[in-house]
């Protein structure tokens, strides 16, 4: 039942059609009203569903907006069929299999409408209508918020979807619409959808934000137009792009994004133009698939939340970056995958954490008249078929200026690397790559190192002002014949070698190589044709001078660790019943003597490492058996090739002798996608297997995340004979430990103290920084601290005052 009436005033022009009327429903209004008329109706709630069908305007009384309330129990509300006017009319729909507003034909014009609703559809626009939507909004937290379907279209124009419990904006099967200055936000789906073939979007000045999706999906062979928007504040990626969908964004700005803030695969086509990509948690932009491809203009990605590359190229994908810049970003541009290609001309990548450039599996990469400035590594080539050309590009500030490994092979023309921390170029690991008219100055290290017999070729190359040298040539031990770097034409300044000639000699014209090194990382040779300086030899550990009885005697004397030592005797008699079958002619049982220790902090487990490598020295299976002892941060650097540097020194500096890696665990941590720990794991896996029989790995950490560091790392897993888990201390083992350390100090526990000790382990709390031992020798040093704090204040003290330590001494439980 309606309440209020409806006024119908007819707008003819001849004398007797001016007339006006009163009705009780929009129903006989509507059927009384003609073409043109104007229906102004009363304030109230009207549980119709209306169908307009006639060109009239339906308004409610000027200076009441929303008074007038469209509420049906259920069906469409609002239907228009007509070029009519609706204006100052709340719309209220109840049906979830219905929209609220449903526009079929026409060219009608909808003005300050509010729906507030829970159905299909806030507005749907469906086959030939085109209506003009103006400053309406629409709330609609159980389905879309404006749906344009089967060929519809039309303006939308000032509106906000403010609620959708799908997409704010849903456009598919062909319909073409266009939103100026729009608001889209708090929806469930995306904000902006279109999808399937001839369906379009042009949305200009528009926003779109707190999206519990993705801000704008474009898919199956859809086109979209942004101008001018904002996408910002969503769940799920900004901007998506799958199977043939095409976008251009104009004047754009994408950020605070908590996934990639733009991701295309599938063939799909991305025109940026002048448009900022900032604050995104993975890839700034994402490009997937053959036939996938951006061109980005005049654009800027920077401010990177999380720690993945801003641009990331795979699976055959194309990106082109022309006068764009890329900046404080972990990584700047990845390139991965046969087929994937990236274009960069006039760009710069600057205030990059780790790699500017790298390109991997092989991919190829070209950049022209570019600048790389503040990276750990300008520009990182990885292995086999990865390739491309750098060409007139400048290199600034970086740790390594070009890195290049395992088989691949780019073309550097004309490049600047200045003031690198390690090296201007670097190649390892078989790495070829052809250097013509480039330059190297200010290094912190080489101008030019080429290891490993790498098939380098540099030509009329110039370096100046080198710590170390300009350039360094040194061949791996399994180096063939006839391989290495071919050098013509290359100069240096000669003013910082280590090797170089004295003051006023002039510069070298070619610089030439010379023969293999030794060892594992080896001398490395002179720039000149001169027989290069003797390296110092480092200073050696001195060799262990008791016999594997007394070493395994201080062992028995350890607190505890009963199944330690057992484990630790087996092994031993393993091996020193191999050494006697040997001696005998006998074949003699494979021991693999690397470790796995788990365990508590404070067990002991350095300890027993120290321990085992003396005893492996006393039977001659090691040279020394010195412990080198380091951790992820001695290992992994700042860029990949400076990790496997580090790796391998640590591995040098174990040689002969026992390399104790403590939370091993850290090298593969559980989102390890982009963590150059596993560098670090495939380094120390080769080295494991080239010297197996000059050093001892032992890998060390807590129980559960040591058996997750195997389980995801089947290559370290095989190197490892056994795992040795060291229980926890109990009360009575760390009382023993105090006892000992009181011994050793010249303390001794009064009366009562050893049994308030028990209590005190017992109760102590037992959390993750609970150190065992350390806890136990901790504990010691607090009680000797809190005696000095009392026997100061004795003006004679005695020698029981001096050493006897008492309950009263002991620190409160934490």
């Amino acid at each position: 039942m309606a309440q209020g009436t409806v006024q119908v005033t007819h707008t003819g022009t001849s004398r007797w059609r001016r007339r006006t009327g009163e009705y009780a429903s929009l129903a006989a209004a509507l059927e009384a009203a003609a073409e043109g008329d104007v229906l102004t109706i009363a304030p109230g709630t009207y549980r119709e569903n209306l169908v307009v069908e006639r060109s009239v305007t339906l308004r409610g009384p000027e200076g009441l907006p929303g008074s007038v309330r469209l509420a049906p129990a259920d069906g469409v509300p609002l239907t228009v069929r007509a070029s009519a006017v609706l204006q100052d009319l709340h719309v209220e729909g109840q049906d979830a299999a219905a929209p609220a507003v449903l526009v079929e034909e026409g060219t009608p014009e909808l003005l300050d409408v509010r729906i507030v609703t829970r159905s299909a559809a806030g507005i749907e626009v469906r086959g030939s209508a085109r209506p003009t939507v103006r400053r309406c909004t629409v709330d609609n937290p159980a389905g879309i918020g404006i749906a344009v379907v089967d060929g519809g279209g039309g303006v939308f124009e000032e509106c906000e979807v403010v609620a959708a419990g799908q997409a704010g904006v849903s456009v598919r099967g062909g319909a073409h619409p266009r939103l100026e200055r729009c608001r889209i936000h708090h929806t469930s789906g995306a904000g902006l959808s279109a999808t399937g073939d001839g369906s379009s979007l042009e949305a200009v000045g528009c926003e779109v934000y707190e999206v519990r999706g993705g801000g704008v999906q474009i898919t199956a062979r859809a086109t979209a137009h942004l101008t001018d928007c904002d996408v910002h504040r969503t769940t799920a990626d900004g901007v998506t792009l799958d199977t043939d969908a095409v976008l251009t964004l104009a004047d754009c700005r994408i950020h605070d994004i908590p996934e990639n803030a733009v991701d295309l695969r599938s063939r799909s086509v991305l025109t940026l133009t002048r448009t900022t990509v900032r604050q995104f948690g993975r890839n700034g932009l994402s490009v997937w698939d053959p036939g996938t491809r951006v061109d980005a203009n005049q654009c800027e990605i920077f401010d990177s939340t999380g720690d993945y590359p801003a641009v990331w190229v795979s699976d055959g994908a194309t990106a082109v970056l022309d006068s764009c810049r890329v900046h404080d970003v972990p990584d700047a541009l990845f390139v991965l995958d046969r087929g994937s290609r990236a274009d960069v001309v006039d760009s710069d990548l600057s205030q990059v954490r780790n790699t500017a450039v790298s390109v991997s599996d092989g991919a190829t990469a070209q950049l022209d008249d570019c600048r790389i400035r503040d990276a750990a590594t300008g520009a990182w080539f990885r292995d086999h078929g990865s390739g491309g050309t750098l060409n007139n590009c400048t290199v600034d500030g970086t740790q390594t200026g070009v890195i290049v490994t395992k088989g691949a092979d780019p073309t550097v023309e004309r490049c600047t690397v200045d003031s690198p921390a390690e090296a201007g170029f670097y190649v390892s690991a078989g790495g070829r790559g052809s250097f013509l008219n480039c330059r190297v100055t200010n290094s912190g290290g080489y101008g030019f190192h080429v290891i490993d017999g790498s098939r380098t070729t540099l030509r009329k190359c110039r370096t100046e002002r080198c710590a170390r040298g300009g350039y360094e040539f040194a061949d791996g031990t399994d180096a063939e014949p006839g391989t290495g770097p071919v050098v013509e034409d290359c100069t240096s300044d000669e003013s910082a070698g280590v090797r170089g000639p004295g003051p006023g000699a002039a510069p070298e014209t070619a610089v030439q190589t010379t023969g293999q090194s030794p060892g594992l990382l080896g001398m490395v040779p002179g720039q000149r044709v001169t027989a290069p300086q003797p390296q110092q030899p480092a200073e050696e550990p001195a060799t262990s001078v008791r016999t594997s009885k007394d070493v395994l005697g201080e062992l028995d004397t350890l607190v505890g660790l009963e199944s330690v030592k057992r484990e630790v005797r087996a092994l031993i008699d393993m091996i020193e019943v191999g050494r006697r079958r040997q001696q005998a002619g006998l074949k003699a049982a494979s021991v693999k003597r690397h470790l796995v220790f788990t365990g508590s902090p404070g067990t002991g487990k350095t300890t027993v490492a120290r321990l085992y490598g003396e005893i492996l020295a006393a039977l001659d299976v090691l040279e020394k058996g010195h412990l080198v002892e380091v951790s992820r941060v001695d290992l992994v650097g700042e860029h990949i090739g400076s990790t496997a540097i580090r790796t391998q020194e640590a591995f040098q500096r174990a040689h002969g002798g026992v390399l104790f890696i403590d939370e091993a665990y850290a090298l593969s941590p559980e989102d390890a996608g982009r963590d150059f720990g596993k560098e670090a794991i495939d380094t120390l896996v080769k080295l494991m297997e080239d010297h197996r029989d000059s050093v001892v790995v032992i890998v060390a950490g807590y129980t559960a995340e040591m058996e997750r560091f195997l389980s995801v790392n089947p290559g370290v897993a095989s190197r490892f004979s056994r795992t040795i888990t060291f229980g926890d201390y109990g009360p009575d083992e760390l009382l023993r430990i105090v006892e000992q350390q009181a011994e050793e100090h010249e303390y001794r526990l009064g009366p009562g103290t050893a049994d308030a000790l028990l209590k005190y382990f017992t109760e102590l709390p037992k959390g993750p920084a609970f150190g065992n031992g350390r806890t136990a020798r901790q504990t010691f040093e607090a009680m000797v601290e809190r005696h000095a704090s009392r026997v100061a204040q004795v003006a004679e003290p005695s020698t029981d005052d001096l050493t006897l330590v008492y309950a009263e001494d002991l620190p409160a439980l934490p």
